[in-house]
């Protein structure tokens, strides 16, 4: 029999961490996201799992600690929230420099700056274009549901481990803080020390006697062999965007418009496609799962369909910029947002959606 509980989203990232065998969390406390650390201190899993859980100084401290774990082949990861991420960013790039899978948790607020703590979307550009230095990718998942903040850790960690790309899960404080009835995944155990030599040829795990020695590094001195360092790591981004795009449809079998949100956004805008389909306006909803990888390619075939598309985003427009080059001018795509912390209600939408036909 399934074990529901009600949880905010935030709590069941940590017990999801706890459960899917996480080796490390390192953090420092930031609202709306600090329950995941507070949750983690409260369960205690070091004298359960052995998981470690450890406030670091600051986020940068937090971050370069990820790196630390994850070079020895552990299943680590971190999380904050979007002032806190920005300082983690030449971090995340060291990471994808060196091709460490991890973790990352982003419950964004509205900014520029320190901004205030009510939800926002407006880390989009930061998460899926690289808000570090360098040609690198994160893969992006987007929950839309407390259920899917806990489905995603693990996801998160099989992706990440298995193309080696750092991976984040990008909610928001709607989503961190709200309660809703979740189950919880099953508990994973912990690998041990001879599987993660086994799975992991490339982490520094000290020097066994028939063993070499690696050094993780994102240095590389000869353009050449840094060249060819990122070749490799950018055909590993074009077989994720091949094979993991993943994203939810509805009522779009008959559309005529089509919504396209993430997140909170896409909550709300489902009821505003009910609210117009009750005044006999077909429209559908897509909503992407992976902001990277985006789902252009489903996208840009909907747009030989529908007679215009709507983004709706808790920020100025920054999703609607992979809309339109999926689009490429097939069909109008508009934008409706609210900034700084505010959350539209469905109404807002409706009137947007109708001002566009």
């Amino acid at each position: 029999m399934e074990e529901v509980s009600l949880l905010k989203g935030n709590e069941a990232i940590a017990l999801a961490a706890i459960r899917c065998g996480a080796d490390g969390y390192f953090g420092y406390p930031i609202t709306p996201q600090s329950e995941i650390m507070e949750t983690l201190m409260a369960q205690k899993p070091w004298e359960t799992t052995g998981m470690t859980v450890l406030q670091a100084e600051s986020e940068v401290a937090s971050i370069y600690m990820v790196f630390g774990g994850a070079s020895t082949g552990k299943k680590v990861m971190t999380s904050s929230s979007s002032p806190g991420v920005s300082l983690m960013q030449e971090g995340v790039s060291f990471l994808c420099g060196a091709d460490l899978p991890c973790l990352i948790v982003n419950v964004m607020r509205g900014g520029p700056g320190l901004g205030t703590i009510q939800p926002s979307q407006s880390d989009y550009f930061q998460s899926t274009k690289g808000g570090g230095h360098g040609d690198y990718k994160l893969i992006v998942l987007a929950p839309a549901s407390v259920q899917e903040m806990a489905d995603f850790v693990d996801l998160g960690f099989t992706l990440s481990s298995k193309y080696r790309i750092p991976s984040m899960i990008l909610s928001d404080g709607a989503i961190g803080q709200m309660m809703e009835k979740v189950v919880l995944p099953p508990f994973k155990p912990r690998q041990t020390a001879e599987e993660i030599i086994k799975q992991c040829p490339w982490a520094a795990t000290g020097k066994p006697a028939n063993r070499k020695n690696n050094i993780i590094s994102s240095l590389e001195l000869d353009p050449s062999k840094m060249e060819k360092k990122n070749v490799e790591r950018q055909e590993r981004y074009r077989i994720v965007e091949a094979t993991e795009v993943r994203y939810d449809e509805y009522m779009c079998e008959d559309a005529d418009y089509l919504i396209i949100a993430f997140g909170s956004a896409a909550r709300i805008s489902q009821n505003a496609v009910e609210i117009l389909r009750e005044e006999g306006i077909k429209v559908g909803m897509l909503r992407p799962i992976t902001l990277w990888p985006f789902p252009s390619k489903v996208i840009s075939k909907y747009a030989e369909k529908v007679k215009s598309m709507l983004t709706v985003e808790l920020n100025a427009g920054q999703m609607i910029e992979d809309v339109k080059l999926a689009v490429n001018g097939k069909v109008p795509v508009l934008h409706y947002g609210r900034m700084g912390g505010i959350v539209p209600n469905p109404e807002e939408i409706v009137d947007a959606l109708k001002k566009q036909m």
